[in-house]
């Protein structure tokens, strides 16, 4: 595949043309230094968050979500791919492991609340996995939980789309949104003990099911103006999926939990989507679009967690990039093999096809794809959705590097952005910053620190990362891609398996945003 071949042909979609917003210079280009984020364009919209937190991995973000349940007064909203209701949600506590499974808890909040509803809202084929995983059906498990407590399977989707999101909201002033799924096989710490005994599947009955692997994953908490937004986007889906419609809470509580450290307080966060043409509704790729932007924006470096890394499209934008002599360095961060056969097949066959082409584009050695492995070297499964680009800009969310999510599957993603001359920009630099080296140490079996001097004595991130590394123990292990046969490599090129569904703006995009790239000697690698 040549990798400069799709993005310099003309935009498929000339009609459509991004805003002059912001400051500008000669031509009515936009300056250094100007918002990636661009509600209408880039983002659905951009809200105020009074508290924002991350938790990396799903053994404290389960724990909290139960919590939070538990103390919820009026409504509680899951929007999910995948659910299962006998998962436990904090065996770490000690307490009886029955008393621990979500659908416990769910009854417990119900029962002790009067003023409670619950609401749970699954993908339809996604009840089918979890068919074959030995749950009921969620309309018989909706038949024996009281009323205030529903569950429903979402079915208004198009052949072959998923609904992706992973949503909680509580009372509409707590919102979750993220990469992880309240399922089984997710819970993890961020140590990935080889072995762990908590690290299990449910059993049937009271037998204990038997161990997964290590999982890695990521999601996000917020608080106000932002948590609203995203029951909103909430709402919308349970009226799709449901057909009935609810009304926003406006209770005033501070919902926030107590143990839970924020992140960041009084930031702004913005809300992606990818919603497909489906029954009257046109299409919304606000994700791919925010993707080809911050490729084009980045000066020194985009760090990226994803669960694939298959979409030739945005595979090409960072290929152009790659060939610049100045250009930002790659690092993409994959499980070693993708979850299931038919996954794979899709999947796996089209990475290697696109590794072929970055490697290629790649003369000036800025470009790394790794996977991470535990102490006693077994591959760590990635499931997180994450971007760091630069010191600017932040993303977390639900979408993957595959084209299916730029324009199939229904997904949220969040992301927050330093820009330039507002208020706290630096101490907002440096926690966006902050968090990828955190991320890193977590792989790399380090200390942040450490991964802040590697970096900063190389004055690269691929060679930071690759100081770091070791040959034993705990650590990132650059990934090899199989050999195609011509059978796999016609599978991929065809994309049959995953075809793109979106108008090509790459071009538009990179227009637009590459002259909003700081001075690379300004930008913390």
């Amino acid at each position: 595949m040549d990798g400069a071949e799709t993005t310099t042909e003309p935009d498929t979609d000339p009609g459509i043309g991004l805003p002059s917003s912001g400051r500008t210079g000669d031509g009515g280009r936009p300056e250094q230094g100007a918002p990636l984020l661009i509600p209408g364009e880039t983002c659905w919209r951009i809200e105020r968050a009074t508290r924002f937190a991350i938790f990396v991995d799903a053994a404290d973000y389960f724990a909290t979500v139960k919590r939070a349940v538990l103390s919820a007064e009026r409504r509680v909203l899951f929007i999910g791919w995948d659910f299962d209701p006998r998962i436990q949600l904090d065996p770490l506590d000690g307490g009886r492991p029955e008393d621990d499974r979500l659908g416990a808890v769910l009854d417990q909040a119900v029962t002790a609340n009067p003023q409670l509803h619950i609401g749970v809202l699954q993908w339809d084929l996604g009840m089918l996995r979890a068919l074959g995983r030995g749950l009921k059906p969620i309309v018989l498990l909706d038949r024996q939980t009281p009323d205030r407590l529903t569950f429903a399977v979402d079915t208004h989707h198009p052949v072959g789309g998923a609904h992706h999101q992973k949503i909680v909201v509580i009372d509409d002033c707590l919102a979750f949104a993220g990469g992880i799924d309240i399922t089984a096989d997710r819970w993890d710490t961020s140590e990935h003990a080889d072995g762990n005994p908590h690290r299990r599947r449910p059993g049937s009955g009271r037998a204990e099911g038997r161990l997964t692997g290590p999982w890695h994953d990521a999601t996000s908490i917020m608080a106000g103006p932002a948590a609203r937004a995203v029951a909103e986007l909430a709402l919308e889906r349970w009226e799709s999926g449901t057909g009935e419609r609810l009304e926003p809470l406006t209770l005033e509580r501070d919902c926030w939990p107590e143990d839970v450290e924020p992140l960041l307080t009084d930031v702004d966060v913005a809300i992606s989507r990818t919603r497909p043409e489906h029954g009257g509704l046109d299409l919304v790729h606000e994700i791919e679009l925010l993707w080809l932007a911050v490729i084009a924006g980045a000066r020194r470096a985009i760090y990226v967690e994803s669960q694939y890394f298959a979409s030739r499209r945005i595979a090409d934008a960072i290929t152009e990039r790659l060939r610049e002599p100045d250009g930002p360095d790659v690092v993409v961060v994959n499980p070693w093999t993708a979850d299931g056969w038919l996954s794979e097949k899709a999947m796996g066959t089209a990475r290697a096809l696109v590794l072929e082409s970055l490697r290629e584009a790649d003369v000036h050695d800025r470009f790394r794809l790794y996977t991470p492995v535990t102490e006693q070297r077994e591959h760590i499964y990635v499931h997180a959705k994450v971007t760091v680009v630069d010191d600017r800009l932040l993303r977390i969310g639900s979408s993957n590097v595959n084209n299916r999510s730029m324009g199939l599957d229904t997904e949220c993603d969040l992301a927050i952005e330093m820009v330039e001359g507002r208020p706290g920009a630096d101490r907002l630099a440096e926690t966006i910053v902050g968090f990828r080296d955190r991320l890193l140490a977590e792989h790399l079996g380090c200390t942040p620190e450490d991964v802040v001097a590697a970096i900063a004595d190389t004055g690269s991130l691929v060679q930071g990362i690759e100081r770091l590394r070791r040959p034993t123990g705990r650590s990132l292990v650059p990934f090899e891609p199989p050999e195609l046969g011509p059978a796999d490599r016609a599978l991929a090129e065809s994309e049959v398996m995953d075809p793109e569904k979106t108008p090509n703006r790459w071009r538009r995009v990179e227009r637009f945003f590459a002259r909003r790239r700081r001075p690379r000697a300004l930008v913390r690698p």
